[in-house]
């Protein structure tokens, strides 16, 4: 029996909601805490990567003039990597930059998905249970 190498497209998320650099930073901290989710890739007009929030970000910027933009406050350039990448490489890039979330990019560098700490305590969770990872429960 062949084992199955987990790619991150395995365990990202494609339903992903992101914010643009010039929305206001009450907007974003209003569509985070209604889908609760706490990073919010920043793309622009090509859907480009070109930044992430996360919720300590917005967290930080609550003293700040409410026209505060999502480029003012996200981390630029942030560490990203391909789809078809291992996922254990995405879990290593988190473990080292201590960061919670990594954004999967195509080629051109367009957003296509997200993989995050939440993805990786699910896939433990499944391997304690012994459940299948294909979202079986």
């Amino acid at each position: 029996m062949r084992s199955h190498t987990l790619k991150v497209s395995d365990l990202m998320t494609t339903a992903v909601i992101s914010v643009r650099p010039d929305e206001k930073v009450v907007a974003a901290h209003a569509d985070m805490e209604l889908g609760a989710f706490r990073h919010l890739p920043v793309v622009d007009d090509r859907r480009r990567l070109v930044g992430i929030v996360s919720d300590r970000d917005l967290l930080r910027a609550i003293g700040r003039p409410k026209a505060t933009t999502i480029g003012e406050i996200m981390t630029h350039n942030p560490r990203t990597i391909r789809a078809d990448a291992s996922a254990h490489l995405a879990a290593q890039i988190m473990l080292d930059h201590t960061i919670g979330a990594v954004p999967v990019v195509d080629d051109t560098g367009c957003m296509v998905g997200l993989v995050t700490m939440t993805d990786y305590l699910d896939v433990a969770r499944r391997a304690l249970l012994h459940l299948p990872l294909d979202g079986g429960d």
